[in-house]
């Protein structure tokens, strides 16, 4: 059971980890721009002033980092991201499962949370970076010709294998998690930064819960059940 320092600790952790670059980035022309508009009072000075506080409260809106808490259910596979669905579907064959998949593709726009999890307990038995295009990553060619990153998890139940894609502004996935690490469900893997997709690959003992279309988060909603 979590103790309350860690609750009090979970509830400061605001912001995703690396992304104090593009907050500086964000941050010093934002503060220069009110210092300037403060000094030199004008129409133009503070319409710079209000248009980089609008770029600055995006950025901190794109790497916030909200608790989440995974439902109390051992059956549950849970988002690996925020986002909506865009497909759940059968396929022949995936990466590090090796046979017939069950496939939940999750689009995340640049107003969701881009912080990525755990989808079930295990091993993290692969991580492998392939370096790609950068398509639209709403297109399904993008699944398989973008850049992404693989995260193979070794549960209970089976493999299972994340894929986090690049697309047209999201050109860094960032991945947190190590070879032999063992996670828990709904724990930081990484960050995909400004508007990506997902996909999670589910062994063939995994039901769909959920439907394209539906909205998600991470570590939170339950996109598929183990069957008992």
């Amino acid at each position: 059971m979590r103790s309350l320092d860690d609750s009090r600790k979970e509830a400061r952790l605001r912001l995703a980890r690396g992304a104090e670059k593009e907050l500086l980035f964000g941050g010093i022309p934002w503060l220069g721009a009110l210092f300037a508009a403060i000094l030199w009072p004008g129409i133009p000075t503070i319409l710079i002033a209000l248009v980089l506080s609008l770029f600055f409260a995006v950025l901190l809106c794109f790497f916030r980092d909200p608790r989440r808490v995974p439902p109390a259910d051992a059956d549950a596979i849970v988002a690996p991201a925020d986002g909506k669905v865009m497909q759940v579907e059968q396929v022949n064959a995936a990466p590090f499962l090796n046979g017939p998949a069950l496939k939940i593709s999750i689009f995340m726009s640049l107003f969701d949370v881009h912080v990525n999890r755990a989808p079930v307990a295990g091993r993290v038995a692969l991580i492998e970076h392939v370096p790609g295009q950068f398509l639209q990553a709403f297109r399904p060619a993008a699944s398989e010709v973008n850049e992404h990153n693989l995260i193979g998890l070794e549960s209970a139940h089976g493999n299972v294998l994340v894929k986090q894609v690049a697309g047209v502004l999201a050109r860094r996935v960032v991945c947190w998690v190590r070879p032999e690490q063992v996670l828990q469900a709904g724990e930081r893997l990484g960050v995909i930064k400004f508007g990506s997709r997902v996909d999670l690959f589910l062994p063939s003992g995994a039901e769909p819960a959920i439907k394209a279309g539906a909205h998600t988060r991470a570590g939170e909603t339950v996109v598929a059940r183990w069957k008992v």
